[in-house]
């Protein structure tokens, strides 16, 4: 497998972010964004998708979320404004230098894409992995399930719904209360608004993955939509290299 190097870059009001970087540097960039309360680490180069992008003979480039990973989670509310998400982005983007690269994001690193191209990130290809069209435009619902998760970490008992989300929370070591301030920070994106996402977009999925909707809509709501269908549900899916397989595949 390719060797990590590991980096910070200044984010938002000077957050510091950690970029994994995977891949020889003349490689394509394919920027990768985790999901909520995972990193880079685990939703990417772990289980080897991130070694397959590698090899297909991208540079892949890996920001550990804000309040994630290595990366900085200040406990001060004003340091999540509204899609705070998308300004890291943005600098993390600025700061490698990137003009001409592909995008991709799984959860709430989807959600982060599509915000990100609606307010102007220009990527040559997109790819939404996990997301469906009810996770973009129903996520107030969706945080508020992680956010009672939150309140009531440590007392949640096997069976209730919220209990793998608090053992992925003790699993990953989250800050809490930088976590929930993050929760706060992201919005619902209207169906009408997929419209404007135009470049090529793959929605790969997991077979077993309801958590956001039907990822095959999200597809079909596009303008230049494609769905893939791979192994898994929601926790699992990243875990089977068929993710990084159709990632490379569609991106070819």
């Amino acid at each position: 497998m390719s060797e990590v190097m590991t980096e910070f870059v200044d984010g938002f009001g000077g957050a510091r972010l950690a970029v994994h970087r995977m891949g020889e540097a003349t490689g394509r960039p394919l920027v990768l964004l985790h999901g909520l309360f995972s990193s880079a680490e685990v939703n990417w180069i772990k289980f080897g998708n991130a070694g397959i992008l590698a090899e297909a003979g991208f540079h892949v480039i890996m920001p550990d979320l804000r309040a994630h990973g290595q990366s900085e989670g200040p406990h001060d509310p004003a340091a999540y404004p509204g899609d705070v998400l998308v300004q890291d982005l943005a600098a993390v983007i600025a700061a490698c230098e990137l003009s001409d690269y592909d995008l991709c994001g799984f959860s709430l690193g989807a959600r982060t894409a599509v915000r990100g191209v609606l307010a102007g990130l220009s990527p040559r290809r997109l790819v939404l992995g996990g997301m469906g069209l009810t996770g973009l435009s129903g996520w107030a619902r969706r945080s508020a399930h992680f956010v009672d998760a939150i309140d009531r970490f440590g007392t949640i008992e096997r069976g209730d719904k919220a209990f793998v989300a608090q053992a992925f929370m003790k699993t990953m070591k989250i800050d809490r209360v930088a976590a929930r301030l993050l929760l706060g920070s992201v919005d619902d994106t209207s169906p009408e608004a997929i419209a404007n996402v135009t470049m090529p977009t793959l929605c790969v999925c997991g077979a077993d993955d309801h958590d956001n909707g039907s990822a095959r809509d999200l597809a079909e709501a596009l303008p230049q939509g494609t769905y893939a269908e791979t192994p898994g549900n929601h926790m699992s899916s990243v875990t089977f290299k068929d993710m990084g397989r159709a990632i490379a595949a569609f991106l070819a």
